[in-house]
């Protein structure tokens, strides 16, 4: 049967935030506040952010039911820079069946004994499934550049790695979709003052996202050589302007709907012609 077209995005498109080789990360860092040129349009934004909201309800729905195809969103950031709302907002109304959330701390010891994607690879998600990565095998080729546990040359390789890895989990049918949320220093300055100011949020401040900010432009650099080395035509990167919220949820669902909408699900044929039952 034919598939529903929706409209483009009244205001952007997804290009508009696609990593290109040779595109500097200082200009995606000069994009962080680009909400703010919205703000006059923010509640046509808004709108629209809930029409992408549904769509995606409704075609997880096709993919859980087809199991031919799954989805892979991984989110990388700065500490404060929203992956955990950004998630938690854009999300909420998809079926808990169908979608599972990963996130991966500080490898362990057996961890460390294997090679590096070995405990990334059982979170890969099966066929009809969503599966989210709040923190990925991304981290581990930006925190251990910049603490100089790797050398430039050692994460070369592991990019290689990583576009082998995830060429594998495209030819078995997963859409890899990757999201970088760009936040200026000074936003992420007021949001970890916020997490001091505010008891309830105490428990989300950690003194080593200040040893991290401390290091903010090796960061920059190590997310421009992941994101540069590791965006292709089936895994690709976009960054998301998220100083503003409301702009970075817009941002980010428009993407994952016309993501799952160009990957053409449709519910299976039933196993018997239905005509012929009735229900007594």
């Amino acid at each position: 049967m034919p598939k529903e077209r929706t409209p483009r995005h009244p205001h952007f498109h997804p290009h508009d935030f696609l990593v290109r080789p040779g595109h500097p990360l200082a200009s995606y860092e000069d994009a962080a506040d680009l909400g703010k040129a919205y703000s006059g349009e923010r509640e046509e934004i808004d709108a629209q952010t809930a029409v992408d909201q549904a769509e995606i309800v409704a075609l997880q729905d096709r993919l859980f039911a087809s199991k031919t195809r799954a989805l892979l969103l991984v989110f990388l950031a700065m500490d404060t820079g929203g992956k955990d709302s950004a998630i938690r907002r854009i999300f909420s109304g998809v079926n808990p069946q169908g979608c599972q959330v990963s996130s991966f701390g500080v490898p362990t010891p057996e961890e460390r004994s294997h090679d590096f994607l070995w405990r990334i690879h059982p979170h890969a998600p099966a066929l009809g499934m969503i599966g989210i990565f709040n923190r990925s095998h991304y981290e581990d080729v930006t925190v251990p550049l910049v603490t100089g546990a790797l050398t430039p040359e050692e994460c070369a390789v592991r990019h290689a790695h990583i576009r082998d890895f995830e060429a594998l989990l495209h030819e078995h049918g997963t859409q890899v979709v990757k999201f970088h949320l760009a936040i200026s220093r000074d936003e992420q300055a007021e949001r970890l003052q916020e997490r001091l100011d505010d008891p309830q949020k105490h428990w989300k401040f950690d003194p080593s996202d200040l040893e991290s900010r401390a290091q903010w432009g090796a960061y920059q650099q190590a997310f421009a050589d992941a994101l540069h080395a590791t965006s292709t035509d089936d895994a690709p990167w976009y960054v998301v302007p998220a100083n503003r919220k409301w702009f970075r949820d817009a941002v980010i669902a428009h993407v994952v709907a016309h993501t799952l909408r160009h990957m053409e699900l449709d519910y299976p044929a039933p196993v018997a012609d239905l005509r012929d039952y009735r229900i007594d």
